[in-house]
């Protein structure tokens, strides 16, 4: 899965919020992950950031935050220039989708969990 690393955006220490188990089912499955959050902490073995870290390229981001809470990370997520978006349920962003997709990136509304669980991931 070289090159294929998935940024989870909104990702919490907090083992019943579903970035946080989309942060483990992602692992379990032998997906690389930046975990980045409001809080610093961890996931299992996992550090859960709150910054980018710099020079890391992305596959997917998926979304665990509201439009409001992506306004501040809306250029930096177009920046890294990441081959697809998922927007998980509760993260919808029309702007930022639009944005995303102009720019050839591809845009999933949908869950990370779910697609993980069906392979569609």
């Amino acid at each position: 899965m070289e090159g294929r690393t998935t940024l989870v955006l909104g990702a919490s220490p907090d083992p019943e919020r579903y970035a946080n188990k989309a942060v483990r089912r992602l692992l379990a499955q032998g997906h690389p992950v930046v975990a980045v959050g409001v809080r610093a902490g961890h996931i299992g073995d996992e550090p859960v950031r709150t910054d980018l870290p710099d020079g890391q390229r992305y596959h997917t981001v998926t979304l665990y935050l509201s439009a409001r809470n992506q306004e501040a990370w809306h250029d930096r997520v177009l920046a890294l220039a990441p081959q697809r978006i998922i927007f998980n349920p509760g993260a919808e962003n029309p702007a930022l989708a639009r944005a995303a997709a102009q720019r050839g990136i591809e845009v999933v509304e949908g869950c990370t969990l779910v697609m993980l669980a069906t392979g569609l991931y």
